[in-house]
């Protein structure tokens, strides 16, 4: 955990920030017009549509919607509005143990999590109007174009990635160097998509890695996919791009957007949804929709929500006392990528990111005047690489390998204690490398075969649901991950590597010493025992054709047996995305937006 004399150092900093006319224009720029926060509610409480959540979903339509003068718009979220931490890129780990954080954890896990506190793996959620991309670490990625196709084969209609390039390019304000004049980009949306200022020599080297074994270094939001590269992230020079900074900052009198509300409820006459209830400072209130409720909660509160109401499996809602308005399987279907963190290696003669470096004086002022340098990255990744192995079943890339230039000992422990490791597995594995400079590289399966579910507690909408993600139930999800681990130890002696001296580090996972270190089963239990969980949930909501058993929403994302309700966020992805899930929420609400205009323009009524 970073120590006393590092906050006193962060707070200086902070104070730093607020005295440089840089930072103060920085911090003007991220405020959110006061006029469309938590004003009084329109119309004795009628709206034209009510969205349920401001992350990267509800951001998009609160903008795109109330670009309609003639359309009121209520955004109910349950957390507050950014802090100026979360603005500094590098400082994103500090915002898992913050109020900005639903603090969710999975249930104990038989085949992951091993070396988790009670076998359970964080599960970070954004509670805070931008989301999950307020808190998260900026990585944009789109996904492979066969994700899309698969949709669109799955019957998904307008769902193919022809049908949603222009969508991800109607997001971006692209300003990548190299990358000038792509078909594959945007330049005149509103999320900025950049490099990071900052590149250490051990992230060139990873790239140079990469051409010794073949790879080209590529765009992979372009038309490649596999390959090497720095990452794309959302920073705009050097500061958090957002959700809420992105599509948030419109001054538009027909938008309100209300902090701290905790949506409990839907409200319904018979199948139709007409108003939610939410609570705020202890008090009740009901809001009404004119024409829809959308519900942009996320992948975890989205199934919850709806079940609450009434919408999901028959069986689990009467168990529960629940009133059953439409069966159907809400809560599965769920997927995330999962990788593992244990691999690190050592290096001489090479500065890498760590605590020790982040807190120098000249660290400090290059980003207060500059923001530049090494707290304008974004927290420890910094290149990535998208490769098939064996495994793979078609074109797509089946394995990510996330390049860190550093170690999970960089932070003083904060990342490992965020992410539930349990402290003698901390000590074993990382305190162990000392004060050495180090890098690590994230093995991550792209096409887990593991499925997991979500579901309810209780009918009390305070109790945190049930998260059985089920990870590693399939073996093979394993195995791409072990293919990850000797890819990474091939990038270790490579000529771009030897000449740091990269060394594996041998500290051993305490429950798997029984195995010969650096043996497969060694590494097998190993990723057990620390998975790297990506947070990209998706899947809990279906979208799919009224064909599809399993689908909760149709292609145009209202929910079925319901009229006035849809649903735009993660949730409705049928199947995950090579990648970070992010950029496709961004995409699916700027789609989900023209489908709603058309619809109502035409005199549509859901």
């Amino acid at each position: 955990m970073i120590g006393p004399d590092k906050i006193a150092q962060l707070i200086l900093f902070v104070t730093s920030l607020a005295e440089t006319r840089t930072i103060l224009d920085i911090l003007y720029s991220y405020k959110l017009p006061n006029n469309i926060l938590n004003r009084e509610e329109a119309g004795n409480g009628k709206y034209d549509f009510i969205i349920v959540g401001a992350g990267s979903g509800g951001s998009v339509l609160a903008n795109r919607l109330s670009e309609n003068k003639g359309w009121n718009i209520l955004v109910l979220e349950a957390g507050n509005t950014e802090n100026l931490l979360m603005q500094v890129p590098s400082l994103s780990v500090l915002m898992q143990f913050s109020p900005f954080n639903w603090g969710y954890k999975v249930e104990p896990q038989e085949n992951a999590c091993l070396g988790m506190i009670d076998r359970q793996c964080a599960w970070p959620r954004g509670k805070v109007v931008g989301g999950s991309s307020s808190i998260n670490y900026m990585i944009h990625t789109r996904g492979n174009k066969l994700d899309y196709d698969r949709w669109a084969a799955l019957g998904n209609e307008g769902w193919s990635y022809r049908e949603v390039l222009p969508y991800f390019k109607k997001s971006e304000r692209f300003n990548v160097p190299g990358i000038e004049n792509s078909s594959y980009h945007g330049y005149d949306g509103h999320l900025c998509v950049e490099h990071s200022s900052y590149h250490s020599e051990i992230g060139k080297a990873f790239l140079e890695a990469g051409e010794e074994f073949g790879y080209k270094t590529i765009d992979y939001n372009g038309e490649e996919q596999i390959g090497f590269s720095f990452i794309q992230a959302n920073l705009d020079a050097g500061v958090r791009c957002s959700a809420a900074k992105a599509y948030l900052q419109a001054n538009r009198p027909n938008l309100n957007i209300v902090t701290r509300a905790k949506v409990t409820k839907l409200l319904m006459d018979g199948k139709r949804v007409h108003g939610v209830v939410y609570v705020k400072n202890k008090r009740w209130k009901k809001v009404f929709a004119t024409k829809e409720v959308i519900l942009s909660a996320g992948t975890i509160d989205t199934p919850k929500l709806l079940m609450l109401s009434g919408i999901g499996p028959r069986e689990h809602l009467e168990k529960l006392g629940i009133k059953v308005v439409q069966d159907s399987k809400v809560g599965y279907n769920v997927y995330d990528h999962l990788g593992f963190l244990g691999i690190s290696f050592t290096v001489k003669n090479v500065v890498t990111q760590s605590i020790r470096n982040a807190f120098k004086s000249e660290v400090l002022l290059e980003y207060v005047l500059n923001r530049n340098g090494f707290l304008s990255s974004i927290g420890g990744p910094e290149a990535i690489a998208f490769v098939r192995t064996k495994y793979a079943t078609d074109s797509r890339p089946d394995l990510e390998l996330l390049f860190i230039s550093g170690s999970l000992n960089s932070d003083g422990g904060t990342l490992s204690e965020a992410m539930r490791v349990r402290k003698e597995v901390h000590e074993a594995v990382y305190e162990s490398l000392g004060d050495n400079e180090t890098w690590t590289i994230w093995p991550i399966v792209q096409h887990p075969r593991s499925v997991g579910r979500i579901s309810l507690k209780s009918k009390n909408p305070f109790d945190p649901p049930r998260l059985e993600p089920n990870f590693f139930s399939d073996p093979l999800d394993v195995e791409v991950i072990l293919e990850g681990v000797k890819i990474a130890m091939n990038i270790s002696n490579s000529k771009a590597f030897r000449r740091y001296e990269s060394t594996l580090h041998d500290g051993v996972v305490p429950g798997c010493r029984i195995f010969e270190f650096g043996s497969d089963d060694y590494w097998r239990c190993a990723i057990r025992h620390l998975p790297s969980m990506m947070n990209h949930e998706i899947g809990s909501v279906k979208m799919g054709p009224r064909s599809d058993p399993d689908a909760v929403v149709d292609p145009q994302l209202r929910v079925y047996g319901v009229r006035g309700l849809r649903v735009v966020d993660a949730s409705i992805m049928p199947a995950i995305p090579v990648g970070h899930v992010n950029a496709g929420i961004y995409m699916i609400g700027e789609k989900a937006a023209d489908m709603i205009k058309q619809e109502w323009q035409m005199g549509y009524e859901n």
